[in-house]
C-alpha cells in the first residue's frame, strides 16, 4: 500500500486524480500540497509516497533540485504531470534521474492508468508524446531573438512576471481575466522553452528585457 502526495494548486486536478486512483481499487492515504515547503514537510513523514506534481506551478529551480530530492528521498516515486514541458527539461530529467515518470495533462486515460500501475511496480513510465520527443533527433536551429519570438504584449507580461507580480495583479492592472494572463503565461513559457518563473526571469534578464538594477530595487 502506497500513500499519494498530490502537488497541484488546481482543485480539479487534485480531486480528479484521487478519484482515478480510487477507481483502480487502490488504497492508501492522500495528502495535498500547495507549496514546495509543504511538500518537503510531508516527504519527511511520508518518504515512501508516490508524488504527483506539476513542475511548472511550483518554484523548483531546475532538474538538479529534483535530482537532489531523489537522493534525499530514494524510496519516493514521482510523476511529473504538466501541460507542457520543454525538450531540454525532459531530456535532463530522464537522463539524470531514475524515479521520475512523465505525463502530460492531455495524456489519455489509459496512459494515466498505465502510469500509476507502473509506478506502483517501481517502474518508470514516459507517456507517448514525451517518448516521441525523446526519440526525435534533436535539430540544431538558430534561436530567434526575443523580439521575434514574443509579441509585444507577451514581452510586457514577461517583464511583469520577472518583476514578481502575481497573475492576479497583472490581470487587474490590465483589466483582463486571470485566465487570459494564464494563457499568455503558458504561451510565453512554451515559446521560450522554459518551465517556471525562475527560468523565465533568467531569460528576461539575459535578453535585457529587465534591467538588473531595476530588478534588485
Amino acid at each position: 500500500m502506497r500513500d499519494f502526495i498530490l502537488c497541484d494548486n488546481q482543485d480539479i486536478t487534485r480531486y480528479g486524480f484521487e478519484h482515478l486512483v480510487r477507481s483502480l481499487g487502490l488504497s492508501g492515504e492522500f495528502y495535498f500540497s500547495a507549496t514546495k515547503a509543504d511538500l518537503l514537510n510531508q516527504l519527511v513523514r511520508k518518504s515512501e509516497a508516490v508524488v504527483l506534481f506539476d513542475y511548472t506551478r511550483f518554484d523548483f529551480v531546475s532538474v538538479d533540485e529534483l535530482a537532489i530530492l531523489q537522493l534525499r528521498f530514494p524510496k519516493t516515486d514521482w510523476i511529473v504531470f504538466s501541460d507542457e514541458l520543454s525538450n531540454d527539461f525532459v531530456r535532463s530529467l530522464v537522463f539524470n534521474t531514475q524515479n521520475f515518470s512523465v505525463l502530460l495533462k492531455d495524456s489519455s486515460l489509459d496512459e494515466i492508468k498505465s502510469c500509476i500501475r507502473e509506478v506502483l511496480r517501481a517502474n518508470r513510465f514516459i507517456c507517448n508524446r514525451i517518448g516521441n520527443m525523446l526519440l526525435d533527433s534533436p535539430k540544431t536551429v538558430e534561436k530567434q531573438p526575443l523580439q521575434d519570438v514574443l509579441t509585444a504584449t507577451e514581452k510586457e507580461i514577461l517583464k511583469e512576471i520577472a518583476m514578481g507580480k502575481t497573475t492576479r495583479e497583472i490581470a487587474t492592472q490590465r483589466f483582463v481575466s486571470v485566465h487570459t494572463i494564464m494563457t499568455h503565461r503558458k504561451n510565453i513559457f512554451r515559446k521560450l522553452e522554459v518551465n517556471n518563473v525562475h527560468e523565465a526571469t533568467k531569460f528576461a534578464m539575459r535578453s535585457g528585457l529587465v534591467d538588473m538594477a531595476e530588478y534588485y530595487i
